[in-house]
């Protein structure tokens, strides 16, 4: 029987708990719904990995050297999931590094990231429209990108139209301040704001929910907007852990 291995990849995290609550979550969730194959986890972000090493003496290799080992080990059948939320430039590394590795295995498939189908986006926007109380609203800090795949987010925040939730981006469009300028077009006096990101680091805790002026509590709350904080990541969501789930089925099934 072949050695079967199912890399579970992400940016990584040095925050111990939002790692175990997202993405330790996730990678369980996985490896309960493949019960034959061996889980394994690779960080793409070298700092985050020479953080964790630093700090927690924990080892965490990145998607070559998971690949490189599992080639040496003797596995025959692998799978790559990544738990990236956009088919960005971590996406595009991660695919030249499996292109890499093809020809050490028998197999080797890629799965997609989160949104990459239509259906996908209207999952999601399901998901963020999240039932609060009457007169309060959802809003979710996504990354943002440099890549074309930026569009994700615009696109995502434009189906949410006309509803009481919206989407924004650290670093690209659209903006706290295109975002504050919606809200104030509506009745809408509180906010739920979270991260629309795998798990709840360093943008949760300081770009998102600090009391730095900049960041985007500060700024909502400076227009008379009262602001609840959730640091959940995405992937502590039994529905994401799910969508992901899918994909990785829907990648094994194809020839």
């Amino acid at each position: 029987m072949s050695k079967k291995a199912i890399v579970v990849v992400s940016f990584g995290t040095t925050y111990p708990e939002a790692r175990h609550k997202a993405i330790t979550a996730t990678e369980k969730a996985i490896q309960n719904n493949f019960d034959d194959w061996q889980v394994v986890r690779a960080f793409t972000s070298k700092i985050v990995r020479q953080r964790i090493y630093q700090n927690e003496h924990v080892v965490i290799n990145n998607p070559e050297q998971v690949l490189a080992n599992l080639a040496q080990n003797g596995y025959q059948e692998v799978a790559v999931q990544p738990l990236h939320i956009i088919p960005g430039t971590e996406f595009n590394l991660l695919k030249q590094a499996v292109l890499k590795y093809k020809s050490f295995f028998s197999t080797i498939k890629l799965s997609q990231p989160l949104l990459t189908q239509f259906s996908d986006y209207q999952k999601i926007t399901q998901f963020i429209q999240r039932s609060r109380e009457a007169g309060a609203g959802n809003l979710w800090m996504g990354h943002g990108s440099s890549h074309s795949a930026f569009a994700t987010y615009a696109c995502l925040d434009h189906m949410l139209l006309n509803t009481n939730s919206f989407l924004g981006a650290v670093e690209s469009y659209p903006d706290i301040e295109v975002i504050i300028q919606r809200i104030q077009n509506t009745r809408i006096r509180k906010i739920y704001l979270q991260p629309f990101m795998l798990v709840a680091g360093n943008h949760a805790h300081l770009d998102m929910a600090s009391r730095a002026a900049d960041s985007w509590k500060s700024k909502l709350e400076h227009e008379g907007i009262k602001v609840i904080p959730e640091l959940k990541g995405l992937g502590e969501y039994p529905e994401i852990q799910a969508m992901f789930i899918a994909k990785l089925q829907h990648s094994l099934e194809r020839n």
